[in-house]
């Protein structure tokens, strides 16, 4: 089959790419979702991370060959987006993968094929680089495909040498580089960006990388490629970037219009501005998609910051007003034949998108105001240069670009701190880093070295407390080794286990290993399990030798805590009809943002707009019980995902799913794909009893709530607590509400007599000061401490002094407790059109107090944390003000 090197889109792209493999034997495989299952990265990254434990040898491949086509995101290099002519957050790579099948000469010759027979590249067009010590590929492309030898380049580690995270498989890769101008000769340099760009990057997966570096050899040489499908619709369909192709420039386009600009007439800025848009939109439409939300860290991080940065370049390029959501319906149009689940959850990325644009805009207009604070501050300082520290508050807190900031700090003649800028961009990107899903790299890294010499471990927890198992690795402090003895912290991995590992929100159990052979003391193996994790296909068993030795291979019994298991069990079953019952009474678009499921307590996070009335929470208690003592038995099944999503079954938050799932069905209530433990029959609940519930994010509502043995536990609390309010107010309980709402407005009463008593003393102390005001000309001065008065009192003498002066300028100042300052300023009109402003003038007094404020131009307040600094600020105001008032 050959193409027509004539216009094709990016949906033909695709489709070529897929089909040219599914015929050469390989699978079509969907996209993996953006939440990877690794844990050591935060987001999808390449299109072989769904298939990271085939590689290792942790699971069997379902086909020996494979082709996708993969969504993924990089934020690495976010500055570069729209700079630079391909560089994106989101972006599809197509794949074809080969598990021990075919290695490095059928992929070479097939990507050779596909580029130039069926794409219809020119050879003349194509160069290759190669790892420097992989001489097998040299030769492949030379002596095989017949390029010459100087178009074949040999490069390092850092472009040639493919890994997908800090640990895991790895190896060379030789790549396909187009040349857009081989008029320019023989001198090759891949580094140049403006002629040559790298479409196709064969990795031949032959090494594993552990927590130190150590590479060791996969037990079979597979294949990862990637061809780029933004880059290779640039190159055929011969626009200038990747976002003027098909796949992006419909969103660039629905920006500029809502802009009221034209993408092409348009100076380089602006451009840089809508392909921002058309990128970011991108990412976040499918991030949402994939069930990510919002937040401050981690992968809701990256989308905050994404959607941020939209609104941005959308307010840079003249958008006034929220846009988004019309920018994300192109996203939406171009992306759901190949991604129908973005048509799917369409309402949730609107609604995301929406409320998180809302919050932003009302942040970008703190931003401004402060902008103009600091600017006015700088100005009265000496080096006149805005802090690194300040710029970066307006870029992350505000959403102020660097480059704005300078702008207008230019416009005023002064300067920024760009080092100290830089020095706080790190520690924001330490925190970013920071932000992913702990896990113990080392300990992954053991895991995977051994992945080749054992198999995953077999759960048998549904159905046993406790069972037999082999041993198959002990590790200590990461590292694997073959006994631990008494007092020795470790890691354990058995042929099988009864102990739930932590996952989709419920915690490890906990129990024992115990072994029958006798140590030096005559007793037998005791391991006290005090959590159990999943890492790939293993159960880790984290532990402590109570006594005895462990050794690898031992026979033990492993048998978990039943009375701790029960309990999880009820909650986790409690959170399914919780779900259910939130659906029924409150919306039935709520969805699932996240839960933990312990022996103490459950929680279940879901999406809200609004908050649960206390009404509504009454009646979902209710309806919980009752659903509970209706005795409604369980009916758990595994069968084809399809099946269960078509009969309604509800996917849990998270997690990822197979082609066979496990249905819970309580009929008639309730029907969820998990792997949890659970009851038997709603009945062994036995109560429900929801706790409290609030807001933890935008638009994500938290319900904490208790079931069986522990509403006992919680109720006996808060009788204990009610019996003694009774006993201290000499009162019942039915009469305790009345009796404290008495008590509150007698204290109310007694705290506005003791304010009324502080503002006359302060007037008093104020009016002592009258007579020193100084005078600057027309103008009278009082620049004063008036000892402990609180701010009400202080704001209420400043504006007294001011009126009874008249033409004068008013700051006081009091300690009205250890370790605070009040500070209050008071200007009449005529000290406002000399330029001096109440509340940017108490700002930046309250600053050398270490502390803040603002307000009106003619009365505003501030406060402060170092008292020790006040006579400092009390003297910089006076001499401002002498400044601007003499």
């Amino acid at each position: 089959m050959s193409i027509s090197p004539n216009f094709l889109s990016g949906s033909q792209i695709r489709e070529t790419f897929l089909d040219f493999y599914a015929q050469r034997g390989h699978k079509i495989l969907p996209s993996a979702s953006l939440v990877p299952e690794d844990p050591t990265v935060l987001l999808t990254i390449a299109g072989m991370l769904q298939f990271k434990p085939i590689f290792l040898g942790q699971r069997t491949a379902e086909s020996p060959r494979a082709t996708t086509s993969q969504k993924c995101i990089r934020t690495n290099d976010i500055e570069n987006v729209g700079r630079t002519a391909r560089h994106h957050t989101f972006f599809e790579m197509l794949g074809n993968f080969s598990f021990g099948d075919y290695f490095k000469k059928q992929a070479i010759a097939w990507a050779w094929e596909l580029s130039t027979e069926v794409f219809g590249l020119p050879a003349s067009n194509l160069v290759v680089s190669v790892f420097r010590e992989d001489d097998e590929a040299f030769a492949i492309w030379r002596d095989e495909i017949g390029i010459p030898g100087d178009r074949i380049q040999r490069m390092g580690e850092e472009d040639n040498f493919w890994q997908s995270g800090p640990t895991g498989p790895c190896g060379p890769c030789s790549e396909i580089y187009y040349d857009f101008h081989p008029e320019r000769g023989d001198k090759i340099d891949l580094e140049d960006d403006t002629r040559f760009i790298e479409f196709y990057n064969l990795v031949f997966m032959q090494y594993n990388k552990d927590a130190e570096g150590n590479l060791t050899p996969l037990q079979n040489q597979n294949i990862d490629t990637g061809l780029g499908l933004e880059r290779m619709a640039q190159i055929l369909q011969k626009v200038p970037n990747n976002y003027e192709t098909d796949l992006i420039f419909p969103i660039i386009q629905s920006a500029a219009e809502i802009a009221g600009i034209d993408y092409h007439n348009s100076d380089e800025k602006v451009k840089v501005s809508l392909k921002v848009i058309g990128d970011h939109i991108r990412a976040v439409v499918h991030m949402i998609a994939d069930e990510i939300r919002a937040s401050n860290v981690g992968r809701g991080y990256i989308l905050r910051r994404l959607i941020r940065r939209v609104v941005r370049h959308g307010r840079l390029i003249g958008i006034q007003g929220e846009f988004t959501v019309r920018v994300a319906e192109s996203a939406i149009a171009l992306s759901e034949a190949a991604y129908p689940n973005v048509r799917r959850r369409e309402a949730q990325i609107k609604a995301e998108l929406a409320r998180e644009e809302a919050q932003f805009l009302k942040t970008l207009e703190r931003g401004e105001k402060l902008l103009e604070e600091i600017v006015d501050r700088t100005k009265q300082q000496a080096n006149q240069q805005i802090s690194g520290q300040d710029a970066f508050t307006l870029y992350d807190t505000y959403g102020f670009p660097l480059e704005l900031t300078q702008e207008i700090a230019e416009e005023q003649g002064i300067s920024v701190d760009l080092d100290g800028f830089e020095e706080a961009m790190k520690v924001q990107q330490t925190r970013a880093k920071d932000a992913r899903q702990t896990i113990d790299l080392t300990v992954q890294g053991s895991l995977d070295k051994l992945a080749e010499t054992i198999q995953g471990t077999e759960f048998v927890g549904y159905a046993e407390l406790s069972s037999l198992a082999e041993v198959e690795v002990i590790l200590v402090d990461g590292k694997s080794v073959e006994e631990a003895a008494a007092g020795t912290e470790v890691q354990v991995v058995l042929n099988q286990t009864p102990f739930y590992a932590e996952s989709g929100g419920q915690i490890g159990d906990k129990g024992y290993l115990t072994g029958s052979i006798q140590g030096e003391n005559g007793e037998g193996l005791l391991v006290r399990v005090d959590d159990v994790k999943k890492e790939s296909d293993f159960f880790v068993h984290f532990g402590f030798v109570e006594r005895g030795t462990l050794r690898v291979g031992d026979s033990i019994t492993a048998k978990i805590d039943n009375s701790g298991r029960r309990r999880i069990q009820a909650n986790h079953t409690a959170t399914h009809l919780l779900q259910s019952a939130l659906r029924k009474i409150v919306d039935d678009s709520i969805s699932q943002a996240g839960s933990l499921v312990s022996s103490e307590r459950l929680r279940f996070d879901f999406n809200s707009p609004r908050a649960v009335t206390a009404e509504e929470l009454q009646k979902i208690e209710d309806l919980v019980n009752s659903w509970i003592a209706e005795a409604h038995a369980a009916v758990v099944a595994e069968m084809p995902i399809a099946q269960a999503r078509e009969k309604g079954a509800t996917a849990m938050f998270g997690e990822k799913y197979g082609d066979v799932v496990r249905v819970i069905d309580f009929p008639g209530v309730s029907m969820e794909l998990c792997g949890g433990t659970h009851v038997s029959n709603t009945a062994e609940i036995g109560l429900f009893k929801i706790v409290s519930e609030a807001g933890v994010a935008a638009g994500t509502r938290r319900i904490e709530a208790v079931s069986g043995q522990a509403v006992l536990d919680y109720l006996n609390v808060r009788d204990k607590v009610v019996r003694d309010l009774g006993d201290r107010f000499k009162a019942k309980p039915e009469e305790l509400p009345n009796r404290i709402t008495n008590l509150q407005n007698e204290l109310k009463d007694t705290q506005k007599h003791l304010a009324a008593v502080k503002s006359e003393l302060a007037i008093a102390k104020s009016d002592q000061l009258l007579s020193a005001a100084e005078d600057l000309g027309e103008f009278k001065i009082i620049v004063a401490q008036l000892g402990d008065v609180d701010t009400e009192a202080l704001k209420t003498a400043a504006e007294r002094l001011q009126q009874k002066l008249g033409n004068a300028a008013v700051v006081l100042a009091s300690i009205p407790e250890p370790d605070k300052v009040s500070l209050v300023a008071a200007f009449s009109p005529e000290v406002n059109k000399k330029g001096l402003q109440a509340g940017k003038f108490i700002g930046g007094i309250a600053q050398i107090c270490g502390g803040k404020g603002g307000g009106r131009p003619n009365l505003a307040q501030a406060g402060g944390r170092d008292a020790s600094k006040l006579q400092e600020a009390l003297e910089s105001a006076r001499n401002l003000l002498v400044e601007g008032l003499g």
